[in-house]
């Protein structure tokens, strides 16, 4: 596959991809931060992106392709473990769970020399929203779907626990800094925390009504919850009050995806209608830095430490750098 990578415009680069993409997602972890994974119809690819603020060798940005990973179905999130590691003087090996509209999981693992292996983990019986690795060691997967099924799989890739949910689950993540919490997003407008250790919950977030698409766990500040709501983003501080501290209009229409910067707790980025805009917001002064038409839905992912947003867009992949 043979990638062209460009500066569109003041902070926003692009490179083009083989085929159609929906979705984009950034490595989280430091040691693995240049690889990026993106997924359409039938594969995922996986690419490297390195930035001039990484290398000062570099361009100011470089894409290279890597390879491809072949499903046979659409993808629909993707979650890497944070065991995976790449770069001089470590060994190499990726790991990463797909989410596709078969209803099924496949976790991928690989050292990208040729080594590689596949396994299908089945359960839910309805779309998949989302997958997260548990983010110490990745020893547990979690998937939510619209099957209002919470799963969790451990020992040998293997469910181990199925929380039942009020309605379909749209969003899941690990507490950045203990892996036994769990956060779930409902789409009633919901987000229920549990301790995984009884699997049972311990606190619940509402939005005072409306439907919930996104929802995200700060990195930086633990503290803090956002989601989407409608056309709004909200945020909570889980310390403080069980309904919203802070909210405000993102988009004329729906949103669809919210997420928090990892370099940054003030940070954050929605995606929503009616054009299919990423817009990017920080907390402390409240303008936004780049707001981009899409011309189809994308996801949205952070650099695992610097403050670029990428958004998967048709046949190309966004990045866009945010002022600080």
């Amino acid at each position: 596959m043979i990638s062209k990578t460009r500066k569109v415009t003041g902070g926003i680069y692009e490179f083009q991809v083989q085929g159609a993409v929906n979705l984009a997602e950034f490595s989280p972890v430091k040691e693995a931060s240049s690889l990026i994974a993106y997924g359409g119809d039938s594969r995922v690819g996986l690419g490297s992106c390195v930035f001039k603020e990484e290398d000062r060798d570099a361009p100011s940005f470089d894409y290279q392709h890597i390879r491809d990973f072949n499903l046979g179905a659409k993808v629909r999130s993707v979650a890497w473990s944070p065991a995976s590691v790449v770069g001089a003087g470590l060994e190499t090996s990726v790991q990463l769970c797909v989410a596709s509209d078969d209803n099924k999981l496949r976790v991928y693992s690989s050292d990208l020399r040729g080594t590689e292996s596949i396994k299908i983990l089945s359960g839910h019986t309805d779309f998949i929203n989302d997958v997260s690795f548990e983010s110490t060691e990745g020893a547990v997967i979690a998937s939510v779907g619209d099957d209002c099924k919470c799963r969790l799989w451990g020992d040998a890739l293997n469910q181990v626990a199925e929380l039942a949910l009020q309605s379909p689950g749209m969003s899941v993540c690990f507490n950045p800094q203990d892996p036994h919490k769990l956060m779930v997003a409902e789409k009633r407008g919901r987000i229920r925390f549990y301790d995984l250790v009884t699997q049972q919950p311990f606190m619940s977030l509402e939005t005072g009504g409306g439907s919930i698409l996104s929802a995200d766990w700060s990195e930086c500040s633990p503290n803090r919850v956002g989601a989407v709501v409608g056309g709004e983003w909200m945020v909570w501080d889980i310390t403080r009050s069980s309904y919203p501290v802070d909210r405000e209009q993102a988009h004329p229409q729906i949103g669809r995806k919210f997420k928090w910067s990892k370099m940054s707790p003030d940070l954050f980025a929605t995606l929503g209608g009616p054009q299919h805009e990423a817009k990017i917001f920080h907390l402390g002064h409240r303008q936004m830095p780049i707001s981009e038409a899409l011309p189809v839905t994308g996801s949205l992912s952070w650099h695992a430490f610097l403050p670029v947003c990428a958004v998967a867009m048709d046949t190309k992949v966004k990045l866009m750098f945010a002022e600080t």
